[in-house]
């Protein structure tokens, strides 16, 4: 039986990313798919290109819903089968999320309970709503994604990420207490549960616009609570800087959007009911496995994201304003990770790999270069204290320190 071709999937978070990319695949292949978004334009523009890749007699029909709100969901079923003349559903994709605060201690409850409504409570009203149509098919899957912040609940140094974190553990939990629950009560039923890694998609601000209503206010404190020191920034200065943002999710990211879907329905149709996204998700997987004890120690290695602070710090205090003659390479490593740093006629670029060799290479840690990158570090000082070894062009190095860190406090250079 083909699991996918001619079958009906419902989806949620169809507006961008993941769950975009799983409805233009899903229709490509011959599945119809209703799909929901808190984004009714954003939707519109998954249909069309879903659409425009879909075999004759392939539906693709768009819904607004909340998957916060219990309400909403119920509309959103109701919706489903009314357009889709249907008492039943193949598929269902629990993939909306958001991303946000960060801390239990410091931040705002309200914000912190709409991460984890979001991200845990919508898997739980969705499959509630759906669950029935899933058991009225002949065979039926229940996907639902989680992240490596649902075995691994960090960031990297310096980032708390509880709410999210904590929703994507019971996430994963719910789904794995579902395979005993499925086999005894509708065995036609299976269940997956989905763990990206680090994959390119407008997760963040996407999720500052949710939690804010699209207030530049709420984009600034987003990328406060991402390592950036744009606190003071003016609102005329922050659309460069989500640019910067958009730009490095492509350069940073080891897995794009499409990748990640395909994976996951390759997963389905291989019949796993557990699907890694991404290398980076499998090394993770594996270290903390090895060594959990050591899974939350400062240092602890397999996080690629770990440069995605210290590049997005970098990209977003780069002016290219400032000295449109800097021209010079830098390879950036951290073990066996590496990024590549490029600046000429102005542009930042940055990449996994260079063409050529670098001017300078840095060995530094990603938290050390944050804090040589915010100028609570001088480069003598990252190198006497052992943060950081330099070999080649030291003045290459000095120029761009120049261009990108803030003065000391204390008056030092850096």
């Amino acid at each position: 039986m083909d699991l996918i071709r001619g079958k009906l999937a419902v989806l949620t978070g169809g507006g961008s990313g993941i769950g975009r990319e799983l409805v233009v695949q899903l229709a490509a292949a011959g599945c119809s798919v209703a799909t929901c978004d808190v984004s009714e334009p954003a939707l519109a523009e998954t249909a069309a290109r879903a659409l425009a890749g879909a075999p004759a007699g392939t539906r693709v029909s768009t819904h607004a819903c909340d998957v916060s709100d219990e309400a909403s969901v119920g509309r959103f079923r109701d919706e489903v089968l009314e357009r889709h003349a249907t008492d039943r559903v193949d598929l269902l994709f629990n993939n909306a999320g958001i991303a946000g605060v960060g801390s239990f201690v410091v931040d705002d409850r309200a914000e912190w309970e709409r991460v984890f409504d979001v991200c845990w409570g919508g898997v739980y009203r969705c499959t509630r709503a759906f669950l029935p149509l899933l058991c009225a098919s002949e065979r039926a899957w229940l996907v639902n994604t989680s992240s490596v912040n649902g075995f691994w609940a960090t960031n990297g140094p310096g980032i708390p990420s509880t709410a999210y974190s904590a929703a994507k553990f019971a996430v994963k939990g719910f789904s794995e207490a579902l395979i005993e629950d499925l086999r005894l009560h509708a065995p036609h039923v299976h269940v997956a549960v989905v763990m990206p890694g680090f994959v390119s998609t407008p997760i963040a601000l996407n999720s500052a616009r949710v939690i804010g209503g699209g207030r530049l206010d709420a984009v600034r404190a987003m990328l406060v609570k991402l390592g950036l020191p744009v606190a003071n920034a003016g609102d005329d200065e922050l659309p460069r800087i989500v640019a910067a943002l958009d730009e490095l999710d492509e350069d940073l990211a080891p897995t794009s959007a499409p990748a990640a879907a395909r994976a996951i329905l390759d997963g389905l149709r291989a019949g796993h009911w557990r699907i890694l996204v991404g290398d980076d998700a499998h090394r993770i997987d594996a270290a903390v496995r090895a060594d959990p004890d050591a899974a939350y120690d400062p240092g602890f290695t397999g996080l690629e994201r770990g440069w995605f602070r210290p590049m997005l710090l970098l990209r977003a205090l780069f002016d290219p304003r400032a000295d449109r003659g800097l021209a010079a390479s830098y390879e950036l490593r951290d073990g066996e990770d590496r990024i590549a740093v490029r600046i000429a006629g102005g542009q930042l670029a940055i990449a996994r790999r260079l063409a050529a060799a670098p001017d300078a290479t840095l060995d530094v840690a990603p938290h050390a270069l944050v804090a040589l990158l915010a100028g609570e570090r001088t480069l003598d000082e990252a190198v006497r204290r052992g943060e950081l070894t330099l070999a080649g062009d030291r003045a290459a190095v000095e120029r761009l320190l120049a261009v990108v860190a803030p003065p000391r406090r204390d008056g030092g250079a850096s």
